[in-house]
């Protein structure tokens, strides 16, 4: 099996009189592009083997760029330039490669589209119809040699755009939030239901990527918010079949939970050590990134079946039907709060009652009061900005004790598949002693709060 991966160079400045196309060089962003492909193109293996590169400068600059991100693998000392990749013919493409050795089994080309995306669409009908700057077409061929190649006779194994691969790209065309500035609770509703529907159905490429865990953050925020917007609207007027859709959005956003605790938990471990002995840590962190990929895995598999797709659009046409548009003609600012005053009474009647020896699900259970009380206030957010302003530290601290959970539930579960290992569940439980002093840290915090209604 040969593996050929094809990279179109990133973004270069535009053409100028006195600027040769072959010497133009990348953009900023092109850079930026560049080094978010790093990650990927070491994790396919892209960069294992022969690196063959056009002479064009925006084609080496490319590789220097993703070189940057990973010193220690001296990419840019096994380059080979080639003025006979500065083609734009996908024919010309072909028939280099087919001079190739046969020893060279993992190829990667840094070249000009047309002359790419032509050889991968020939090479394999699935290949993806574009090739923005910066994108990457891998390819497995199962041939004797590179004089073998044949027409549809590749596998696509991976495909992937800057934009994919790194959220901070994928926010320069991401669908524009409206502009809320002037209006009224029920436009507010509507316009942010149809926004984040939007971001949602944007943000599965790179969810499914899974290179950038930003994606999945953002995936899961803005399913967790139409939903509890909904919530707050059925809290205020009746809403015929609101209920049942937002049970969908409920489930769709459970699939994401223990993926996004497991990118929160691998985060932290690399930027701060686990108090386990070196072995014993690098075992963990196998073991979390093995479950990171099974879930990573089973989500995939969920956002291509059809009923996820049937239950999207179902959505957007609720939001778009006749029965939600009179539903929020009832909604204003006095319903709100008049809904917002009694989910804050309930707020600091649970807040009362804790004690630092309280259960953690009752401090779940305040964290989410907390949230509805946000997203409540959020739809009349000048009318209650004093309020939103003091939310955000008690969400805050509420947030840092969920995740210290999640993270103790998560060293219990390694430490129980760990059962010939007393050394390692020894090592666990002192973990997750420490842990729970934290947590108790946090619970005097929160139980030190203030009533909101005071």
């Amino acid at each position: 099996m040969r593996y050929l991966y094809l990279m179109r160079h990133a973004k270069a400045k535009s053409s100028r009189a006195d600027l040769a196309d072959h010497r133009r060089p990348l953009r900023r962003r092109g850079r930026h592009q560049a080094e978010a492909m790093a990650a990927p193109l070491q994790r396919w293996g892209a960069l294992e083997g022969d690196i063959h590169v056009s002479s064009a400068r925006r084609c080496l600059q490319t590789l220097e760029a993703v070189d940057s991100v990973l010193p220690g693998l001296g990419v840019a000392d096994r380059v080979q330039l080639h003025d006979d990749l500065y083609t734009f013919e996908g024919q010309a493409l072909l028939e280099w490669l087919r001079r190739l050795p046969e020893a060279s089994e993992r190829v990667l080309v840094i070249g000009h589209n047309p002359a790419l995306l032509q050889l991968a669409r020939w090479l394999c009908p699935e290949a993806p119809a574009s090739l923005p700057t910066g994108g990457l077409v891998c390819l497995a061929l199962p041939v004797p040699s590179w004089q073998a190649l044949a027409r549809h006779g590749a596998e696509l194994t991976a495909s992937l755009t800057p934009a994919e691969a790194s959220h901070g790209l994928f926010k320069r065309r991401a669908p524009v939030a409206p502009d809320l500035r002037k209006a009224d609770p029920a436009s507010r509703v509507h316009a942010l239901l149809c926004h984040q529907y939007r971001l949602v159905l944007a943000l599965e490429p790179g969810v499914i990527a899974g290179i950038d865990p930003e994606f999945l953050h953002q995936y899961r925020v803005n399913l967790r918010r139409s939903r509890a917007i909904g919530e707050s609207l059925l809290a205020i007027a009746r809403v015929p079949g609101l209920k049942k859709r937002l049970k969908r959005l409920k489930r769709r956003a459970q699939a994401t939970s223990e993926l996004r605790d497991l990118h929160v938990f691998l985060e932290s471990l690399d930027a701060r050590p686990a108090p386990l002995s070196e072995r014993i840590r690098m075992t963990l962190h196998d073991w979390l990134a093995a479950r990171e990929r099974e879930r990573h895995e089973a989500l995939c598999r969920q956002l291509g079946e059809s009923e996820y797709a049937e239950e999207m659009a179902a959505w957007q046409a609720f939001l778009d039907g006749n029965r939600f548009q009179q539903a929020l003609a009832g909604l204003d600012s006095r319903r709100v709060d008049r809904v917002l005053v009694e989910r804050i009474a309930e707020h600091d009647r649970e807040l009362a009652a804790l004690g630092v020896a309280s259960p953690d699900e009752a401090f779940h259970d305040l964290r989410k009061g907390v949230k509805r009380i946000r997203y409540l206030a959020e739809l009349d957010p000048k009318r209650h900005r004093r309020l939103l302003k003091g939310l955000k530290r008690r969400q805050g601290v509420l947030g840092d004790f969920q995740d210290l959970c999640s993270r103790q539930a998560w060293i219990e579960a390694f430490a129980a598949a760990s059962r010939n290992a007393p050394r390692r569940r020894q090592e666990c439980a002192a973990w997750c002693a420490a842990l729970e002093e934290q947590k108790r840290d946090l619970r005097e915090q929160v139980v030190a709060l203030a009533p909101l209604a005071s």
